[in-house]
């Protein structure tokens, strides 16, 4: 078990396992996926504030306020993050990480604002889309769909130009 608590897996042997569960998940429940676990806790927390709001949405008809699935599968990402990060040794409280604070400083807030206006862009695309990049990068190119494909470029190319903004050519 010492692998465990390792700093850094193989990628090839945690793609592996990727792999494994996205075939388990598509042949026992559906295409894995993890965006519609934010609109379904959306959902959750507005219910408590306009019970009668939440009912008259259509989009929350679709996607409405219940634990499912994909919902555990997310609060497993999170769990499994939070233990491996234990396990390893790795575990830090920071909010800011060291590239950020390198180009733009340590304060919180700054980096709070933009995290949270990307939040919403990337969410926001990602309803649009129909899926996220484990919906439609996993599990799309895993059955081989073009959409998949097509979607995995562009999030490469989105990623690429991100980092290129936020950090410049150098990444420094």
């Amino acid at each position: 078990m010492k692998w465990l608590r390792k700093k850094e897996w193989s990628p090839y042997i945690a793609g592996a396992f990727v792999g494994l569960l996205n075939w388990f998940a598509i042949l026992t429940v559906k295409p894995l996926g993890a965006s519609t676990t934010f609109a379904r806790t959306a959902a959750m927390i507005e219910k408590v504030f306009a019970p009668g709001h939440v009912a008259d949405l259509p989009y929350f008809a679709k996607y409405g306020p219940t634990i499912d699935w994909q919902w555990t599968l997310v609060l497993g990402i999170l769990m499994g993050a939070f233990v491996s990060s234990r396990l390893s040794e790795q575990f830090q409280r920071r909010f800011v990480p060291p590239m950020w604070a390198e180009r733009y400083g340590n304060g919180n807030f700054k980096r709070w604002i933009v995290a949270f206006i990307g939040g919403i862009l990337l969410m926001g695309g990602a309803r649009m889309a129909g899926g996220c990049p484990s919906g439609h990068g996993l599990s799309g190119v895993a059955q081989l769909a073009v959409s998949g494909w097509i979607a995995v470029m562009c999030f490469f190319m989105g990623g690429i130009l991100t980092a290129r903004l936020l950090y410049g050519k150098g990444g420094k």
